[in-house]
């Protein structure tokens, strides 16, 4: 079985190929943080321009996208929209190339934020996007809408013929996550000991944290399935960042102020998804507390 894994020098792209790996694939991956060769569209053009070998690939995994934290969300958007350009590229060299099955990564972010206001605070569920019916409220910033466009050309290569699982990913985290990201970015001055700790926003926005262990396996576990519905994958724990800073230092056994930082972007009030999709065909293993104690290295 052969795999091609774009942005596999990832923090998601890292733990698939290893994955991969384990379970027997041969694996192939692109990232440009290898080198501005890799980028995976550079790949996709010579495939076309060359003659695209259908068949070639068994699985492919799309991890490869901008996004950078909350800070490039909210402070950069044209730098997310890059991930248009990138899943266009795919999308249209897949529909020449004909892998097995596609696995792309949407995202929670492709969800209505009027329903993430905290006021009524709820369970996202699938049907809440359907951008193949054009039934879409206002998503995430750019890059939400990004994802949101990027599962219409899901839906639109499906027609064609290949199968392609899409998946919607909640806060994922791991010890090895880059710091530009809430979990491994409070884990870090826990880790240093910092006094007072400092948390982004109010700190009472609230998340849904799913381990990249349940990420990985789930999405592959989904893909397995063969359905054709999107996926969320997430624990429908809530977890706010203050709970988890807290959480964090207990279990680093020191007690520090937590300080909120309400001038720092801090995105939604309210993000948790419905699992009940998921759990047809996956059941998270790491809860957050094993995953904190994993992460600061206690267990």
């Amino acid at each position: 079985m052969r795999a091609l894994v774009t942005g596999d020098r990832g923090f998601l792209g890292r733990h698939f190929k290893a994955e991969l790996l384990r379970r027997g694939y041969d694996v192939t991956g692109l990232d440009v943080k290898a080198s501005p060769a890799q980028d995976c569209r550079n790949y996709f053009r010579e495939c076309l321009s060359k003659g695209a070998v259908p068949g070639m690939w068994d699985l492919v995994v799309h991890c490869a996208a901008v996004v950078g934290g909350r800070a490039t969300i909210d402070g950069d958007p044209l730098a997310t929209a890059e991930s248009l350009s990138i899943d266009a590229e795919m999308f249209r060299w897949a529909a020449v190339a004909r892998p097995g099955r596609v696995l792309y990564f949407s995202s929670s972010a492709a969800y209505p934020v009027t329903h993430q206001t905290g006021d009524l605070p709820a369970r996202l569920y699938e049907e809440l996007t359907d951008p193949v019916a054009y039934s879409v409220d206002r998503p995430d910033q750019v890059y939400g809408w990004s994802k949101v466009t990027g599962e219409l050309l899901a839906a639109r290569l499906r027609e064609t013929g290949v199968p392609v699982t899409v998946v919607r990913p909640f806060s994922g985290y791991g010890e090895d996550q880059d710091e530009t990201y809430p979990f491994r970015a409070i884990l870090g001055r826990v880790q240093r000991r910092e006094d007072p700790l400092e948390v982004w926003g109010s700190g009472e926005q609230v998340r849904d944290w799913i381990h990249v262990d349940d990420v990985v396996a789930g999405a592959l576990a989904v893909a397995e399935s063969g359905t054709e519905d999107p996926v969320n994958l997430c624990t429908g724990r809530p977890t706010s960042f203050l709970e988890l800073a807290r959480m964090m230092a207990a279990v680093a056994e020191y007690e520090p102020e937590i300080k909120p930082l309400p001038g720092k972007p801090a995105g939604v009030a309210y993000r948790v998804g419905d699992p009940a999709r998921m759990r047809r065909f996956y059941e998270p293993r790491v809860d957050l507390m094993d995953g904190v104690l994993r992460a600061l290295n206690v267990i």
